[in-house]
């Protein structure tokens, strides 16, 4: 194989492709782009590869069809989804299935180049230790064979592919319609992407996990800005930013209210 890391495109919009590939190549890696899964299939059944960017929506064969190849031939390839704003769901079932990450389309060039550095280093960190295992058991095939021992299992050249990885069960928190990526400091809520200030995001990602307790202004404060505030201090802190979230909400989805202020005693995630 090539010294260069290989990486293989799958996408079935020319636009993508080519800004995926333009990205890719300057930063030195060997890029294949296809557009459909067939294509995709056709490319690993005769190669493997360092990364593979799989859009989840394709025509025909899916993404995860094609996830669930390259698992079962190349298990060492990392795998990045590509999807938009309104299939994160299923975008988190591919981690589980053995994706490492997922970039919504279109994607930043950082988050590309951060999420495809981090791929290229989860695949060598696997091959050393596959290798490792594999010369672990050629030295004690030696040794037994030495003492007259018969082994009844023989070496394989690679050793049995390991689990998919599943995504941290605290990086991802669903409830309803809202879905939260703690990690990316990611929201959809009915599919569509929240732009949300780090403080805002804190701030519904709070009540997520307290729902459907209502939380009072107080313990919000403390809670997502790291202070102790009086009863005023602290409404007036979070009437505004409540405000701007649901200016947000509305903007973005027309789909009502994402929280609910009952009066005198704080705010609440409403579910469903």
């Amino acid at each position: 194989m090539t010294s260069q890391p290989k990486i293989l495109v799958v996408d079935d919009e020319r636009s993508i492709r080519l800004f995926l590939e333009e990205e890719l190549s300057r930063r030195g890696y060997l890029v294949v782009c296809v557009e459909t899964g067939e294509d995709a299939l056709a490319q690993i059944a005769r190669d493997e590869f360092d990364v593979a960017l799989l859009d989840l929506k394709l025509p025909g064969i899916s993404g995860l069809e094609v996830l669930h190849t390259l698992r079962r031939r190349w298990p060492d390839t990392g795998v990045i989804m590509l999807t938009a704003h309104a299939t994160l769901e299923s975008s988190i079932e591919a981690l589980r299935q053995g994706a490492q990450d997922y970039l919504f389309k279109p994607c930043r060039p950082a988050d590309l180049r951060e999420s495809v550095r981090t791929a290229l280093e989860r695949r060598q960190q696997a091959l050393r230790q596959r290798n490792l295992l594999v010369q672990l058991k050629q030295t004690m095939t030696r040794n037994l064979e030495e003492l007259g021992e018969v082994i009844s299992e023989p070496v394989e050249g690679h050793a049995a592919p390991p689990d998919p990885e599943t995504p941290d069960k605290e990086r991802f928190y669903q409830q309803g319609l809202l879905v939260i990526d703690q990690a990316r400091h990611v929201i959809t809520w009915h599919g569509r992407l929240l732009d949300l200030s780090p403080l805002e995001f804190e701030i519904v990602a709070y009540l997520a996990r307290c729902a459907p307790k209502v939380v009072s202004a107080q313990e919000l404060v403390r809670g997502v800005q790291g202070f102790d505030s009086d009863p005023w201090e602290a409404s007036n802190l979070m009437r505004s930013h409540i405000h701007h979230i649901r200016q947000k909400v509305r903007a973005v989805t027309g789909a009502g209210e994402l929280i609910r202020t009952v009066r005198g005693i704080g705010y609440a995630l409403i579910v469903g």
